[in-house]
């Protein structure tokens, strides 16, 4: 196990709880912590390199879910990578991992668990929690746009509040709880489309694209070859752990909140609060706007984005750069804008060139 970020974030014990000790007095960062945050990134990158090849505002787009302790949707075409990606990010954090196949006939029981009758030491019949594949730090959720709502709703209380209800009895997840869902967007035949409370649950949705040439000319070496060397973990359990409440410890501007507040509230066309605020191409192509989720996952995005990158502020950039993966699955485009064929990112790209920056950031 790498030790070198241990020196930039340790955890000790006081009054029976867990305190952090970032080298850090109050938000007063010392050198060596942006130091230990580079050194953690690069280990990560390292690792996912010896599997996964290129993708670089995907692989940054991950990264900053983790740090943020969010959820992501990762939606590519068939045979790009998407679930060795998640399947590697899973070893690389060094956490019990589970995958769900989600199928048809896939029910919520087979995600969450059920109780089955066992006889006890005393000799006594007792019915016991057969834990589920939720029961895990990270869950692959591979395809899961091929399972029926119902078996999809028995994500929405373990993705929202860590806890999962199994015959009326709730049980806790264990920390870090991340689940990474894939879907393939062009094969529409036995899916079923996530509904919005489930897709705003995801902090972020990334998309894989083809590779330039030469990537993709290194990936079929690589894999038509002898097996390259297995990924090792990198990092562990309390220090991701720790690097998260860092995340949420982290100052930010008034004014970037505000930005990226400001943001959100002009993806909502109906929004009777300030109901003249949206601009037109906003009020004639979209249906719904994302909730306050999404301006929550932009600040803490844009907190773990600047952690990631060894500074101690998140900046408007910050926001700006985060904005197409944390709107694109909330915002709901209406039939006229499908028709004019106008897609969420080059919407979101408008609307980012649409909300001026404040005058302190020019």
């Amino acid at each position: 196990m790498h030790t070198g970020y241990q020196r930039g974030i340790e955890i000790r014990k006081k009054d029976n709880e867990q305190e952090l000790c970032c080298n850090i007095e109050g938000f007063a960062w010392r050198e060596v912590q942006g130091e230990a945050s580079h050194q953690l990134v690069a280990d990560l990158r390292r690792e996912l390199g010896k599997v996964f090849v290129g993708q670089e505002p995907l692989v940054d787009g991950v990264l900053t879910a983790i740090a943020a302790g969010g959820h992501v949707l990762v939606e590519a075409l068939p045979g790009l990578g998407k679930t060795l990606l998640v399947k590697a990010i899973g070893k690389i954090l060094g956490l019990r991992t589970n995958r769900i196949q989600f199928t048809p006939d896939l029910m919520p029981s087979d995600v969450v668990g059920t109780y089955v009758a066992q006889v006890g030491a005393d000799g006594r019949p007792m019915m016991t929690l057969q834990q589920g594949p939720l029961f895990a730090n990270v869950v692959l959720a591979d395809e899961i746009n091929r399972t029926p709502p119902k078996t999809q709703a028995a994500l929405l209380e373990a993705m929202q509040e860590r806890r999962v209800t199994v015959q009326g009895r709730t049980y806790e997840l264990d920390a870090p709880f991340f689940v990474f869902a894939t879907q393939n967007p062009i094969e529409l035949e036995g899916t079923y489309p996530l509904p919005e409370a489930q897709l705003d649950r995801f902090m972020l949705e990334v998309m894989l694209d083809y590779l330039p040439e030469e990537d993709e000319v290194s990936v079929v070496k690589s894999t038509t070859s002898l097996p390259p060397s297995a990924v090792q973990p990198v990092v562990s359990k309390e220090e991701i752990l720790a690097f998260q409440r860092v995340v949420r410890r982290l100052p930010i501007a008034d004014a970037v909140t505000r930005y990226a507040v400001k943001l959100v509230r002009m993806t909502r066309p109906g929004d009777a609060a300030t109901p003249n605020a949206s601009p037109d191409f906003i009020k004639q192509w979209v249906a719904y706007g994302a909730s306050v989720r999404a301006a929550q996952a932009l600040v803490l995005g844009a907190k773990a984005r600047a952690l990631l990158q060894g500074r101690t502020s998140p900046s408007f950039e910050d926001v700006r750069a985060l904005a197409r993966p944390v709107l694109r699955h909330r915002v709901l485009i209406n039939f006229q804008a499908q028709s004019e064929k106008v897609t969420t990112d080059s919407l979101i790209g408008k609307l980012l060139d649409a909300v001026p920056l404040p005058k302190s950031a020019l």
